[in-house]
């Protein structure tokens, strides 16, 4: 798989009573890792959505491997694992700074028209990420 990386710091308000990253906030650095590696591949979801589409998750997986603390850098990695023409599967790495694997993860998204949430097909509606994600996917 193709990773695009990026890192964030493990802000204190992220963390439990445990002193780890609360597990929910995994889910928002995926979401960072994704947004991420669509800019790297020229795109804005912001573009997508002033068009009238939506990318709505319709699953969502994590592993815990190991915890991050406060104080702590948390590296992402994401790649596209699957896409089909309509649906994307995006997968996650994030690893600690001793390069240590804390959690994995996926989701799976699908573009839909705004209005009425009916899906679309991202090769006629976007032919240019649907070159950059066949050529980013491990299922070309």
């Amino acid at each position: 798989m193709k990773f695009v990386e990026t890192s964030v710091d493990v802000r204190y308000a992220e963390t439990d009573q445990m002193g780890v990253v609360y597990h929910a906030n995994y889910l928002v650095w995926f979401e960072i890792g994704r947004t991420k590696l669509i800019e790297h591949l020229g795109f804005k979801y912001a573009d997508m959505e002033r068009g009238g589409i939506l990318s709505p998750v319709t699953d969502i997986q994590a592993s815990y491997k190991k915890p991050l603390t406060y104080g702590q850098k948390a590296h992402i990695k994401t790649a596209v694992k699957e896409y089909s023409g309509i649906k994307v599967i995006y997968y996650y790495e994030i690893f600690n700074e001793e390069n240590e694997l804390c959690v994995t993860g996926k989701s799976t998204h699908v573009c839909v028209k705004k209005e009425n949430f009916r899906p679309i097909s991202i090769k006629k509606y976007f032919p240019d990420w649907h070159e950059a994600y066949l050529e980013m996917s491990s299922s070309k």
